[in-house]
């Protein structure tokens, strides 16, 4: 099973992903936590952020996704997901695929972040963001969608959702 979990940069995906993988590790030995950020680090960084890169980057992170599947390795995956055609590539070609968007609106993203990527963008200091020069598209048809426009401290809330939603899905 593939848990793919989009958002924009400050949404909570990764805390979000990370309490799913916690909650799936405590019972289940074969899974794994992906994040786009890491991906990148673990293919040596040789990749921009330039539309290009990430439509690459997708690719690698959507087909690891379906290989790690393919062996019986649940995977939990964290990433921005701005091409809704790899989303519906993973429909088509991960056997359970569960596709959750965290949808924050951009006002509060841009309270919430901490790399100062919206701001520097906006700034026009820096380019190929997504959301400031770069479109975000939402995705279109996702399992779940979890609003997270609220302060919290325990992501465990979430993260229940999603595994409640994923086990009623795949009965």
């Amino acid at each position: 099973m593939v848990i793919w979990i989009a958002g924009m940069s400050a949404s909570g995906k990764t805390a979000i992903g990370q309490e799913v993988y916690q909650q799936l590790k405590a019972d289940n030995y074969n899974v794994v936590f992906i994040d786009g950020d890491i991906l990148r680090e673990i293919n040596g960084n040789d990749l921009g952020h330039t539309v290009a890169d990430r439509m690459a980057n997708a690719s690698r992170m959507s087909k690891l996704c379906k290989y790690l599947d393919s062996q019986g390795i649940d995977v939990v995956c964290a990433v921005l997901s701005i091409f809704p055609d790899w989303l519906a590539w993973n429909r088509n070609n991960i056997l359970d695929y569960f596709e959750v968007y965290v949808r924050v609106p951009f006002d509060i993203l841009l309270t919430r972040e901490t790399k100062g990527l919206y701001r520097r963008a906006i700034a026009g200091e820096i380019n190929n963001v997504v959301g400031v020069d770069i479109e975000f598209p939402e995705p279109i048809a996702p399992d779940l969608i979890i609003d997270n426009d609220i302060e919290l401290t325990s992501f465990a809330e979430m993260g229940d959702k999603i595994l409640k939603a994923v086990a009623i899905r795949f009965k």
